[in-house]
């Protein structure tokens, strides 16, 4: 109710599903969920969280949910998660299903590790071919590899390239290409 008047809100539920959580959970999770989304806000675009942290969007697309304006999370690490994650992706996609990545990094899924910049880039190639939106993880600077602000920076805005980390420059120039 609170966000009913905002049509610049979206609804992500099932973030991350884990820990043996399977799809028919998540779904049946998700239609009580989204029913109460629709009452108070009819039209509001909803993420739904997929199997194993986000990435069983094959699993999904064999039994989508029965709503409109319905997104299946994707999240991907690219020094984790490689051509094995992107082709699970294409399945989904071959399928029908509407996906986005609403979280990823060019590092390990810990958040920590080296980036790994040509797998990053595949991935991008592939969400861009296929139209695919994307929420990068994290605009902080928190002391992980994912953070795209250093750690020792502590202003809230007016940053520079020296205030980005390896990650956060990677993804500076990405988006001013």
């Amino acid at each position: 109710k609170k966000f009913k008047r905002y049509n610049n809100v979206i609804y992500e539920i099932c973030n991350e599903p884990n820990s043996g959580t399977t799809w028919n959970d998540i779904k049946a999770y998700a239609n009580e969920i989204i029913k109460v989304i629709r009452k108070n806000n009819p039209d509001a675009i909803v993420i739904v969280g997929t199997p194993t942290w986000s990435q069983d969007v094959d699993i999904v697309a064999d039994s989508p949910l029965d709503y409109d304006n319905v997104l299946y999370a994707l999240h991907f690490y690219a020094n984790t998660h490689g051509q094995f994650l992107r082709d699970k992706l294409q399945v989904a996609l071959d399928k029908g299903l509407p996906i986005i990545v609403s979280e990823f990094g060019i590092c390990d899924a810990s958040g920590q590790g080296a980036v790994n910049v040509p797998e990053a880039d595949k991935w991008m190639e592939m969400l861009n071919d296929n139209s695919i939106s994307y929420c990068v993880w994290n605009i902080s600077n928190k002391g992980e590899t994912c953070a795209l602000i250093k750690s020792d920076v502590n202003k809230t805005n007016g940053f520079k390239q020296n205030d980005l980390t390896e990650s956060g420059k990677w993804f500076y120039d990405y988006m001013h290409k």
